[in-house]
């Protein structure tokens, strides 16, 4: 403060109490906190504008507890009114985090104030509400993610487990069992880094089927004298975690074979992958061109085969059929869109 003659101005005693109950009001409301107090006697609430506005209410109505009670989400109303009717009970500081509905809107709210009688004046306790609906929501996504994250870790080390007994017993050696395992393992890899969930993700994890097939098919289109060999046609439609599990391993074993055997075994070989969606069924075509002659296999079918075959129609709950033109490969699959989807 300062006078006319721009010197500064002692504030009186007076002037000093109002300016700092006035930053003090400022404090409290730029954190958020909202003031009660409660007649334990009559059951009469006293609160501020932001504690009305808060619970929904119409400042300046005159509120009991029981009034505020039938705000409270039904399944916490009972614990909210025994933790209060126990305020007296408890010694020291005291804390409760509930849920309020305030119209559609559910907001979380910790009530905290003290116990034991402490503080009370004139049978009056006091107390804050505050608003912690953000910080609920960031638990609520952890624990969410955390689960979610524990049921793809177990998943994958099932997958993994079965994986590892297939491979040995289709590898010649251990060498070679080592590098066909991190092949498909790796391929997992790759695709679970497009459905893996985020935190506050209330959809269940999917990817994009085109993302999916160029994310898988990337590493073999790089392998060749010259880039764009590799050529992926499909319509816009979403794959769910565990058929993006499915995919990944039935692409892998394809790609595998072409790489040893077909197409992308010669530097002219090319692959097209298509795709067309109907009610009844999603029919993904797998077209080899411009590599060696091939022959239909003579033996039974190997290991890698059989995962990509049990993978189709166990899974997916559809079927793979083979075309062993001299031209080239080409695979047909074909999928329930209901078990693409999940």
């Amino acid at each position: 403060m300062t006078s006319k003659n721009g010197k500064a101005k002692k504030a009186a005693p007076g002037d000093r109490s109002v300016w700092k109950r006035k930053n003090l009001v400022h404090a409290i409301e730029a954190a958020g906190i909202t003031l009660w107090s409660w007649n334990v006697d009559t059951d009469a609430l006293a609160m501020d504008d932001h504690a009305y506005r808060l619970w929904g209410v119409q400042p300046g109505t005159d509120v009991c507890f029981e009034d505020l009670s039938a705000h409270v989400h039904p399944a916490d109303r009972d614990r909210v009114r025994a933790a209060f009717a126990a305020t007296r009970a408890i010694i020291g500081a005291f804390e409760i985090d509930f849920r309020i509905l305030v119209g559609d809107e559910l907001k979380w709210i910790s009530a905290r104030g003290q116990g034991d009688n402490a503080g009370m004046v004139d049978r009056i306790m006091f107390g804050v509400f505050i608003d912690v609906t953000g910080r609920k929501q960031a638990e609520e996504g952890n624990e969410l993610l955390a689960g979610e994250m524990s049921h793809r870790v177990k998943n994958l080390l099932t997958i993994a487990t079965g994986l590892t007994t297939i491979t040995s017993r289709s590898a010649h050696s251990k060498e070679q069992m080592a590098e066909e395992l991190t092949l498909r393992l790796t391929a997992l890899g790759r695709a679970h880094d497009l459905v893996r969930p985020v935190p506050g993700q209330t959809q269940a994890a999917s990817a994009l089927l085109g993302d999916l097939l160029s994310v898988l098919l990337a590493p073999y289109d790089d392998l060749g004298a010259f880039s764009g060999r590799v050529r992926v046609s499909v319509p816009r439609m979403r794959v769910g975690e565990s058929a993006t599990t499915v995919l990944a391993l039935v692409v892998h074993e394809l790609a595998t074979n072409s790489l040893k055997y077909g197409a992308l075994s010669v530097d002219t070989g090319t692959l097209d992958v298509s795709c067309s969606s109907h009610d009844a069924a999603v029919t993904i075509v797998w077209t080899e061109t411009g590599g060696p002659k091939i022959r239909k296999p003579a033996e039974d079918a190997g290991y890698g085969s059989k995962l990509v075959e049990r993978s189709v129609s166990g899974h997916l709950q559809g079927s793979i059929d083979y075309d062993w033109a001299e031209t080239g490969l080409c695979v047909v699959i074909k999928v329930d869109p209901k078990r693409l989807a999940i």
